[in-house]
């Protein structure tokens, strides 16, 4: 059997199967009879199944007749919408966007985002994964992401990573303190004005490096220019799992704003004092993308833009 059936067979079968009458089906087809015939007959044959039974006063579907109408009558309906799909993915209007994304941004404007962004373009299927930032450059640079929120200091834009290296689109969405993460059990989580040097000396629970490169490298200037050489007491990928450590007492930690959303029993969220926290780093959050996306990044972006938090 031949797989590859012209979608006009099926219309040819169709007006046969919904009439059952060939004289009238071939009419409204625009055809004569004796073709529409031979063509439902080369049908039948393809398939290896009658369709129809026919005697000198009647046509009938057969069993495999009636089976196939439905899946016919989508397959026309489907194909009769392509030409509007194409336009629409070309258009941004329709698709698949594959979005990375720090958790940070998930504490923060994303399901908003988000949800207005399907409200507006739904013909669009927003695909999620979240992941660190270092993960998210190469995901884009393999092309297995479209875009992706990345967390950096502070006009450190990201770069592309990969031989040879790409060109970055960005968008910054904000920036936001560095608030501290302090276990409930530690005296600086009931200290009215807190210190900075009592701070610093603390042991910190960060994230490796090439995590986000620019903000542990701010952090640690931070510490330097205050004449401290910090205390990792351990390091941790996520940020939810460095708060889970500081709820064990294992130490400090300083964490984006946005985390204060995330609850957590034996910890305290504490901000510097306005006076220390003008100098202390801050954290940047920004929407990078290829310059050659699908186009609907380019409706994601503006979505986003319109919209900052």
């Amino acid at each position: 059997m031949n797989d590859a059936i012209e979608l006009r067979s099926w219309r040819q079968f169709l007006a046969v199967a919904e009439l059952l009458h060939f004289g009238r089906a071939a009419e409204q087809l625009g055809m004569t009879q004796p073709p529409l015939s031979l063509a439902i007959q080369q049908l039948e044959r393809r398939l290896g199944v009658p369709l129809f039974e026919r005697s000198h006063r009647s046509v009938a579907l057969t069993a495999a007749g009636q089976a196939v109408i439905a899946p016919a009558r989508q397959l026309l309906l489907q194909a009769a919408g392509l030409p509007a799909l194409a336009q629409e993915a070309q258009q941004g209007q329709a698709g698949r966007l594959r979005l990375g994304f720090v958790s940070t941004v998930g504490f923060g404007p994303l399901p908003l985002w988000l949800r207005g962004f399907r409200d507006r373009h739904p013909g669009v299927t927003v695909a999620l994964q979240e992941a660190t930032g270092d993960v998210q450059l190469r995901a884009l640079a393999q092309g297995e992401v479209d875009a992706g929120f990345l967390l950096h200091a502070p006009g450190m834009a990201p770069v592309s990573v990969g031989e040879p290296a790409r060109v970055l689109q960005r968008l910054s969405v904000g920036s936001e303190a560095l608030v501290l993460a302090l276990p409930e059990s530690s005296p600086l989580a009931r200290t009215k004005r807190l210190k900075l040097a009592e701070v610093l000396a603390q042991p910190i629970i960060i994230f490796p490096r090439e995590i986000a490169a620019s903000l542990f490298d701010a952090l640690l200037a931070f510490y330097h220019a205050n004449g401290i050489s910090p205390h990792i007491a351990q390091q941790a990928i996520q940020m939810q799992t460095i708060v889970n450590l500081v709820s064990a007492g294992l130490g400090i930690a300083w964490v984006p704003e946005a985390m204060t959303q995330l609850r957590r029993p034996g910890v305290v969220y504490r901000p510097l004092p306005a006076g220390l926290a003008r100098a202390a780093p801050q954290c940047e959050t920004s929407l990078v993308w290829l310059d050659d996306a699908v186009p609907a990044v380019s409706r994601f972006v503006a979505h986003v833009g319109a919209d900052p938090r």
